[in-house]
């Protein structure tokens, strides 16, 4: 596969939300994330239980970051795309992955018309749906870029957690929020939205999805071993949760 996969020309785009956090984070990121608790003994563990057989399909990792669920699908035999906002991030992918992928910059705040319909078998997106404000848009914009049948599994925060960290006034808005993160090494302001519970999976739902599992990870041994607190939080409250849908239509066995 090509190394690049150039993002689209025309029009001034919208600046991604946390653009600038992860252009500034990136290099640290990609350098702990293998093995910082919250991403390697949390939400990957919980996101990879959830992924099919990707031996000779398509796929999309769709927030890419520094390109470890690239690499792990990869090594699966997967043909895979990988799209993120951050050119930083995107570099570090390209690093990890070399010539074995093909990677995007876009914002899934917008179209991507750069992929035509149909074109995948499966979507694989940790952590990134929260910088997306409105769900119903880019869950339309799966539907229409997966094949029928096809599937997507995603992580995001999980409502209840958030509504209690951020002191939401009002559950049921989709409402922006930021916090400051200092678990890489390097202090950013991380803007995001907070989305109810019910909202993202009307979100799957309305646009022709069917959900086959909800996951509410619980943290490995390695949490345990590296960060006893909040293993022991996060054993008794969620942090993250997790989603499988299929797309509904010609040729779906739903």
């Amino acid at each position: 596969m090509s190394k690049e996969h150039d993002s689209p020309q025309g029009g001034e785009k919208k600046r991604p939300l946390a653009y600038e956090a992860y252009q500034t984070l990136a290099e640290a990121y990609a350098a702990c994330v293998a093995t910082k608790p919250h991403n390697a003994y949390y939400d990957r563990p919980a996101v990879l239980s959830l992924v099919p057989e990707v031996t000779e399909k398509v796929i999309l990792d769709a927030g890419c970051g520094p390109g470890v669920y690239t690499e792990w699908l990869i090594t699966r035999g997967a043909k895979v795309i990988g799209l993120d906002a951050s050119e930083n991030m995107l570099a570090f992918a390209k690093a990890r992955n070399h010539d074995r992928a093909t990677f995007v910059q876009a914002n899934l705040e917008e179209p991507m018309p750069c992929f035509r319909d149909q074109h995948f078998d499966g979507i694989v997106s940790a952590l990134a749906i929260t910088y997306v404000m409105n769900l119903q848009a880019l869950f339309g914009e799966f539907n229409r870029i997966l094949k029928n049948a096809g599937w997507i599994v995603f992580s995001t925060e999980h409502p209840f957690s958030a509504y209690q960290y951020f002191g939401i006034e009002n559950y049921f808005a989709t409402t922006p929020v930021s916090c400051e993160w200092r678990g890489f090494g390097t202090k950013v302001n991380m803007p995001s939205y907070f989305h109810s519970l019910g909202s993202i999976a009307a979100a799957i739902t309305d646009n022709g999805f069917a959900i086959e599992k909800i996951l509410e990870p619980q943290p490995t041994e390695e949490f345990k071993n590296a960060d006893r607190q909040e293993y022991e939080k996060l054993m008794k409250f969620p942090g993250f949760i997790c989603f499988k849908a299929r797309k509904m239509g010609a040729g779906s066995l739903i």
